[in-house]
């Protein structure tokens, strides 16, 4: 027999992408998530993982597993949901958002739409790994998040496609222009975004370029980044969907960086991707009006 547990800290691998953050991600220490590794192992009779320095591999065997282990924790999830007889009169609607969409948009629609008065509402903000593990998991039925990537694990349906550009003070020297060389911000003061997704395609550009700042703020929290650029603390990079009181978003010239958002889905959650509920169409016109006011490129038509 199968524990659960062991399904878990195979999914927490699977989906974290090493060991050591599959321990912390389960709350248990490394040595006894890889024994519980090794004991399901056993049990399978078959090795599921080819284990490197650098990273950590599914076999072929671990492949086939990781099929029936999504669906075992999916009907689990499932099936506790449906005996706790919490909100058995309304549908579940548990939503992911990628932390890189600003807040607001999404604070916004909710206060439009009131999703908790016709569903079992739930929200939950996350990376695109962490939203990729809560879909895989049954945590959630559908997410905003990154799309177009070459991912086939969900349904995916793109809403809008944006550029990157700079966020500067307001009150800046250069605060003007439309297009900011990268050169011209080798003597700024910058602030790093840790969890955006072209940290490392925003960094080889300016270091190409022979620009290394000094780095004030490094920070995982938008919100908290655009107030500190309003307050004149540095620039930096962010996708051009921010927008914040005292703060300019000027291109950054050269840099063609872009990512598309869209709506991921489980088969589960395709139900609920298809009648799209008024919060869901509410989200769908807010990304998608990125391109009315020049911010993006529409990629899905609203509604």
């Amino acid at each position: 027999m199968l524990d659960r547990y062991l399904l878990r800290y195979f999914l927490a691998v699977v989906d974290q992408g090493n060991f050591s953050r599959a321990a912390a991600h389960c709350n248990v220490s490394q040595p006894t998530l890889s024994v519980g590794i090794s004991k399901l192992e056993r049990t399978l009779q078959a090795q599921l993982f080819v284990r490197s320095s650098q990273r950590v591999e599914l076999t072929s065997a671990g492949a086939r597993f990781l099929l029936h282990a999504r669906r075992i924790e999916r009907e689990f999830n499932g099936a506790m949901q449906a005996m706790t007889g919490e909100g058995m009169d309304q549908p579940n609607l548990r939503l992911g958002i990628l932390s890189s969409v600003p807040t607001e948009i999404i604070a916004e629609c909710v206060a439009r739409t009131h999703p908790a008065r016709s569903h079992r509402f739930e929200l939950l903000f996350g990376t695109e790994r962490e939203l990729t593990g809560h879909l895989a998991r049954g945590r959630i039925d559908l997410a905003v998040t990154l799309v177009g990537r070459g991912a086939d694990r969900f349904l995916e349906r793109p809403i809008v496609t944006e550029g990157y550009g700079l966020a500067l003070p307001a009150g800046h020297r250069l605060a003007g222009e439309s297009a900011i060389a990268p050169e011209l911000l080798a003597q700024e003061v910058m602030m790093v975004r840790r969890h955006c997704e072209a940290l490392s395609e925003t960094s080889r550009f300016f270091t190409e370029r022979g620009v290394r700042p000094h780095f004030a703020l490094r920070s995982t929290n938008d919100e908290r980044v655009l107030r500190m650029v309003a307050a004149g603390l540095g620039v930096t990079v962010m996708p051009m969907c921010f927008q914040a009181p005292g703060v300019v978003r000027p291109r950054l010239a050269g840099f063609s960086v872009e990512r598309t958002l869209g709506w991921a889905a489980t088969v589960e959650g395709e139900g609920l991707l298809s009648a799209m509920p008024s919060l869901l169409q509410a989200i769908d016109a807010s990304l998608a009006g990125l391109a009315r006011d020049d911010l993006g490129r529409s990629a899905w038509p609203a509604g």
